[in-house]
């Protein structure tokens, strides 16, 4: 920490103005703009930390990454955002491994595995004597052996638990059925302690010592198991994993239409602050927590929390939208959402005033050709036929996709949100008799 010993004028310096008008100047009362300027050496500072970060990130995006992710793992909602940053970039997060990940977020290849400093209940004298273990003794083999190497004073019952909810386990098993680790816990680690007990008393354990005669035998065979139970499901696993991570790791409910959600609904939560004041926006969000709210008027509404792949945020049902969508709000539901990005105490709020459940959204796909798409008179008879099937603006919610043949590559290009229609099958019988190639599709394929 530096200390200021004391101080003195230094009279006029060359400096550099940021001209940010709203961040960091200051507006007089007469309207002109004072500048709360830097001077050379503090801007020359920054411009090179710029510089060293942009040629990090640019030249050696794993590592950037990697270090990005380790520096905030205790933030899980920064770290669901870089997680989905890396997915955008093409580097795959592994999920932690209890033989390969280390404290931090470590780069292997071209891959990020997952740190584990970033699962909850699991401290820093945990993780030590894991890695400790590890480097005397090489992988660990089983639950049995590392409950038997590492000592349960430093790695208790909860951590261990932890550990099994976030997947650092599954590799020491094939199946990796978490739920049947959970149950054989308790009888392991009270089996690893009586041998720890043995061990420091200069006792050889019972057991070891009847099955010492099989050359083929090892201690950790005497190691008990619980009654076989069936493994959780792969929504039980998501949620197990989201609390101990504070996001969805290995999957996520919204993943199977990540990629129709960019075309259809391109605003993505981590990025709704960019989109104050723009008019009215669509996403696909999973609704993780619901509070619902009577207004001293008697009328219903709900406060909400809504998240993606990148990122969280809170949301707003008012009454006038919950009448009409309130059958809707409940929490796990996915949902396609239409409303507005409001800023209030510097935080970004999303106005919600329509919602539909991504299994019933549809849309209208039109084939054109690349002649069709650059002539004006087709383009102008299609904006006409669309604009006839618009009914009221609150039922007209199907969505219109271009999809552009050009050579052996096919564009997709969503059209404007005045271009939405009513009922999908009219819109398409309409195209199709004015000689445009046009289909309905669900968003969500039947499985």
């Amino acid at each position: 920490m530096v200390k200021i010993v004391r101080r003195r004028s230094l009279g006029v310096q060359p400096v550099y103005d940021l001209g940010v008008a709203t961040v960091h100047n200051f507006v007089l009362a007469n309207g002109l703009v004072a500048s709360n300027c830097f001077n050379k050496s503090h801007s020359t500072a920054y411009g090179y930390v710029t510089f060293q970060t942009a040629y990090l990130k640019a030249n050696f995006p794993v590592e950037y990454m990697a270090a990005l992710l380790t520096v905030n793992s205790g933030n899980a909602d920064k770290v669901q955002k870089y997680i989905a940053n890396c997915a955008a970039m093409g580097i795959e997060v592994l999920p932690p491994d209890i033989n390969r990940s280390g404290v931090d977020f470590t780069p292997t290849g071209d891959r990020i595995l997952f740190g584990l400093s970033a699962i909850r209940n699991l401290g820093l004298g945990a993780i030590e004597s894991i890695l400790a273990a590890r480097d005397v003794g090489g992988p660990f083999l089983s639950l049995a052996d590392l409950c038997d190497r590492v000592d349960t004073g430093s790695l208790n019952r909860r951590a261990m638990e932890s550990l099994i909810h976030a997947g650092a386990l599954d590799v020491l098993e094939t199946g990796a059925n978490r739920q049947q680790l959970v149950a054989d816990l308790p009888l392991v680690i009270d089996w690893a302690n009586s041998r720890a007990k043995d061990r420091a008393s200069g006792q050889g354990n019972l057991f070891d010592m009847l099955g010492s005669n099989d050359s083929n035998s090892s201690p950790l065979d005497t190691a008990p198991k619980a009654p076989a139970v069936p493994d959780y499901s792969p929504d039980e696993k998501l949620k197990l994993e989201k609390e101990l991570l504070g996001f969805y790791l290995s999957d996520h409910p919204l993943k199977v239409v990540q990629e129709p959600a960019r075309l259809l609904a391109p605003a993505s939560i981590s990025d709704l602050e960019d989109y104050c004041d723009r008019g009215l926006i669509s996403t696909i969000a999973l609704l993780t927590e619901v509070k619902p709210v009577v207004t001293k008027k008697g009328d219903r509404m709900a406060i909400l929390r809504i998240e993606d792949l990148s990122g969280n945020t809170e949301a707003v049902v008012f009454p006038r939208s919950y009448e009409r969508i309130g059958h809707y709000i409940e929490a796990d539901a996915r949902l396609m959402l239409w409303g507005k990005v409001d800023r209030r105490d510097d935080q970004v709020q999303f106005i919600i005033e329509d919602a539909e459940p991504i299994d019933h959204v549809r849309l209208v796909l039109v084939e054109l050709s690349v002649e069709q798409a650059s002539d004006i008179v087709q383009q102008q008879r299609l904006k006409e036929l669309l604009l006839q099937q618009k009914r009221e603006e609150e039922r007209s919610k199907v969505p219109v996709v271009a999809v552009i043949q050009a050579g052996s590559d096919r564009y997709f290009v969503r059209l404007g949100a005045q271009f939405r229609v009513e009922d999908p099958e009219e819109a398409v019988e309409a195209l199709q008799a004015a000689d445009f190639q046009a289909r309905a599709e669900a968003l969500l394929s039947p499985a």
